[in-house]
């Protein structure tokens, strides 16, 4: 008796011939769920007021692009949460005192200029979030460095501004810095857990780790450009960082503070603005942490990562045409 084959249509196609169940709104959901620890935290430390500017840079966002979607008639992708994870990273990068239009007018140029305009995710050369931090801090530069000590408490509605740890290294010397905290060991431990004057991403870096393992897990990110952006800050801290000669900096409070980890893990490797060939990621985190702590040391602003991060964005397609991937099978050619 015959047994009766199933027959399988053979499908030709161009490659690359890989299949994968995840999808852009898979990971895009995974990085805001990988964020909400630290998030939780900055609404403990900075009160209601985390918790409005947040919330509004994540409705102007999504509702941005829905908008400019459907005025001209493409297809609707908020539901992939890009424009989410763009609201959230523009509100972990501004500081709770804000006024409220601020995150509104950010939002806007973030996802509709930055993103938008250039054809959508995928298209854009910048990181929106970053960008639209960078023009609120051009638009409104005292607003926008003006900072909330941590209340510690959910229901406070003001806070007593104050300078970040950045900003007193910067301007007053580790000494200083060390004595608002009382020791060296309080201040590394204030900035662990993110006890400190600071953007709401400037939180408890211990959840910001948490959130970023968890990327790594997913295999979401690769350690290439997190880790050659710290090493190159942690070199340049130690050799550089210090007042009484080189090689006598502290590079763990340039680690710790500020929104390096933040920027480090979530926002130096977006995949749309970073290069995609790992040599060329290292190159690219390695120029990240040279110029943070660039501006850092001798600039005129005491964090630099933004800048960092977005000047380097325009050489990402630089990096990937020029370090190329040896080609499987291709033979080398002897120099004569």
């Amino acid at each position: 008796m015959a047994v009766e084959q199933k027959r399988h249509p053979l499908i030709v196609s161009v490659s690359p011939h890989v299949r994968d169940r995840e999808t852009v709104g898979r990971i895009m959901w995974s990085v805001n769920l990988s964020l909400m620890p630290a998030l939780i935290a900055s609404f403990y430390y900075f009160g209601p007021r985390a918790v409005f500017v947040t919330a509004l840079c994540i409705i102007s966002s999504v509702l941005s692009e829905y908008l400019f979607q459907k005025a001209l008639k493409r297809q609707i992708t908020i539901s992939d949460g890009s424009a989410f994870l763009t609201g959230l990273l523009l509100g972990m990068n501004l500081p709770p005192s804000v006024p409220f239009y601020i995150p509104i007018v950010g939002s806007v140029v973030a996802v509709v200029i930055t993103k938008q305009l250039f054809g959508g995710l995928g298209y854009n050369i910048f990181n929106p979030a970053l960008i639209g931090r960078a023009f609120l801090l051009i638009t409104w530069p005292r607003a926008m460095t003006t900072w909330s000590a941590p209340t510690a408490q959910f229901t406070a509605l003001d806070a007593k501004t104050t300078a970040t740890p950045l900003g007193i290294l910067k301007e007053e010397g580790i000494n200083k810095l060390i004595e608002e905290f009382g020791s060296k060991g309080d201040l590394y431990i204030n900035l662990l857990f993110g006890n400190r004057a600071g953007s709401l991403g400037e939180t408890s870096v211990i959840l910001l780790l948490i959130g970023a393992a968890y990327l790594l897990y997913k295999r979401y990110i690769t350690w290439h450009i997190p880790i050659s952006f710290l090493s190159t800050v942690a070199i340049l801290a130690w050799v550089f960082g210090g007042k009484e000669g080189l090689f006598t900096g502290d590079p763990l409070i340039h680690l710790l503070s500020g929104g390096l980890i933040l920027g480090a893990f979530f926002m130096a490797t977006d995949y749309v603005t970073c290069p995609t060939i790992r040599k060329g990621q290292i190159i690219f985190g390695i120029g990240c942490g040279a110029i943070t702590m660039l501006i850092r040391l001798k600039g005129g602003f005491p964090e630099g990562v933004m800048f960092a991060i977005l000047l380097m964005n325009c050489f990402a397609p630089l990096i990937d045409r020029n370090v190329k991937p040896e080609l499987f099978g291709a033979v080398k050619e002897k120099k004569r």
